[in-house]
């Protein structure tokens, strides 16, 4: 499916630690508001994701409803009203991987903020998104990996992690990647994919 990255100038995701109060806020947020897409569904462990994309006006009117809804059942969520390109193109799994001096590792306890670190981190840096992973095989965490020069990886992270910093698990930047670790960092990250389990 081609996507047109300039057709989403605003991206938000809800992450509710309950299915069925996740459901009922989707449904009110695209009844309220002419969102252009909704995604939704379940991440581990047992968590419901809600990302809805458009102009700014009507995905901020459906973040609204959708915190209405969830209240105590909302575990984290961001609006982005200028998302980065490369974080909808890694959303839709496109993926240009580029081996840079220094990977930066960004890990969360949320998927809402691993998408924070990514669209921070590509703004406010000279970086690729190598990988933005969310929640499944991951134990709901969200997973960022941000490659290029030393420096810019450096300058990505500090950003990332000043923004997540109440959802930040860990972060580290490697330099020099070794070459027999870089096809197991640019695979699916999955252990078993190696074993075809």
């Amino acid at each position: 499916m081609t996507i047109d990255t300039a057709d989403y100038p605003a991206l938000a995701l809800l992450e509710f630690n309950s299915i069925a109060v996740g459901i009922q806020a989707g449904d009110a947020m695209v009844k309220r508001a002419p969102v252009d897409r909704i995604r939704s569904g379940t991440v581990q462990p047992g968590h419901y994701l809600v990302l809805v994309t458009g102009e700014v006006a009507p995905v901020g009117e459906a973040v609204d409803v959708g915190q209405e809804l969830g209240q105590s059942a909302l575990r984290d969520m961001l609006f982005l009203p200028n998302v980065h390109p490369g974080v909808v193109e890694a959303l839709t799994g496109r993926r240009q991987p580029v081996a840079g001096d220094a990977l930066g590792v960004v890990e969360t306890h949320s998927v809402a903020s691993a998408i924070l670190a990514a669209d921070a981190g590509l703004k406010g840096a000279e970086v690729s998104l190598l990988s933005l992973r969310l929640g499944d095989g991951l134990g709901g965490k969200g997973l960022t990996m941000f490659t290029g020069l030393v420096a810019d990886v450096e300058a990505a992270m500090e950003i990332s992690a000043g923004l997540c910093q109440e959802q930040l698990f860990k972060q580290s930047i490697i330099t020099q990647l070794h070459g027999e670790m870089w096809p197991n960092v640019d695979s699916s990250g999955r252990f078993g994919a190696h074993f075809d389990w």
